[in-house]
């Protein structure tokens, strides 16, 4: 009898990882998160090598003091993330940028090379209350697109960095239709996507299909899952995303759905190198909780092939 995994092609172009997110970090300081000590000893301890920065000012801002902590501990960091609202028109550019040369500066000294851009959200991630309407006019949609295409001309030409997008629930880039809408107003060479199997699948939208039809914007993964029957629930009752992570939408693979491994065999086929960062939402967990989890995750990403 043959061991079906012997079968399997290895995922060599499949660069696997965790973040902060999955100890349940959300924020730069919160009393409910681990201290970033912790995290960086327990995301080693669970057999991964990649890391993202996370909020920035979790982790330490001072590069040479970053570069000796993740050093010491075999670790690497694949991506900064920036948070963006650029929809709202050019009178936001000057903060967005200083938000972002913070973050893209400590992302370079750190020799990674992605940032993952986060559009704001319509709905308060921690207090559920509506900022705005969840559907952009026209006009909200232009400044979108040419916001982000001036942030991935800046970020490359000023860090030389390359800007990753988020599709994630409760934003304006979240379903299918959206996120093609938004590929189709903007520039492939100065804009990728960074493609959340859970983010995505929470909002309808199925991942392999989405490489299919557009892997020449598939810059970078998250990977996680989504409960199917909480998020029934949730969709059948409006629940905003905050409560629905404490509701636990974003479950532990190979619990949920969009399966894994088909995503990362349809990455694969793509034939670049790609990052594929572990990121199961948990905010606020337990302490002892996200350890077991993130080794328990690292082992069925191996039985995957990656």
């Amino acid at each position: 009898m043959t061991d079906d995994r012997s079968a399997r092609p290895a995922l060599d172009r499949i660069r696997v990882g965790s973040a902060p997110d999955s100890w349940g970090v959300w924020f730069p300081d919160d009393p409910r998160q681990v201290p970033w000590e912790r995290f960086l000893d327990e995301v080693s301890e669970a057999g991964y090598t990649w890391i993202e920065l996370g909020p920035y000012g979790y982790l330490p801002t001072d590069p040479a003091r970053l570069t000796d902590e993740v050093g010491r501990r075999g670790l690497k960091v694949s991506a900064g993330t920036v948070f963006t609202s650029l929809h709202r028109g050019p009178s936001v550019w000057d903060s967005t940028w200083a938000h972002v040369s913070d973050v893209a500066e400590l992302t370079r000294a750190m020799g990674a090379r992605h940032l993952v851009v986060i559009p704001s959200f319509w709905r308060d991630d921690k207090t559920a209350e509506i900022i705005e309407d969840a559907e952009l006019t026209t006009e909200q949609w232009g400044n979108l697109a040419r916001g982000m295409e001036r942030l991935g001309h800046e970020v490359r030409e000023r860090y030389g960095l390359d800007i990753v997008v988020h599709p994630h629930a409760d934003t304006h880039i979240d379903t299918r239709e959206h996120v093609e809408r938004f590929l189709d107003a903007t520039d492939s060479g100065l804009v990728s996507l960074c493609l959340d199997t859970g983010h995505y699948a929470y909002c309808g939208g199925d991942s392999v299909r989405l490489i299919e039809d557009f892997g020449e914007r598939i810059g970078y993964l998250h990977l996680k899952q989504v409960d199917p029957e909480i998020l029934a629930d949730v969709v059948k009752n409006g629940i905003p995303f905050g409560p629905a992570v404490q509701r636990g939408v974003m479950c532990e693979p190979p619990a949920g759905v969009p399966a894994l491994e088909p995503v990362l065999t349809a990455a694969q086929r793509l034939g670049v190198d790609l990052f594929a960062i572990v990121e199961q939402d948990m905010y606020p967990c337990p302490p002892d909780r996200p350890l077991p989890i993130a080794v328990r995750t690292r082992r069925f990403l191996r039985s995957c092939g990656a």
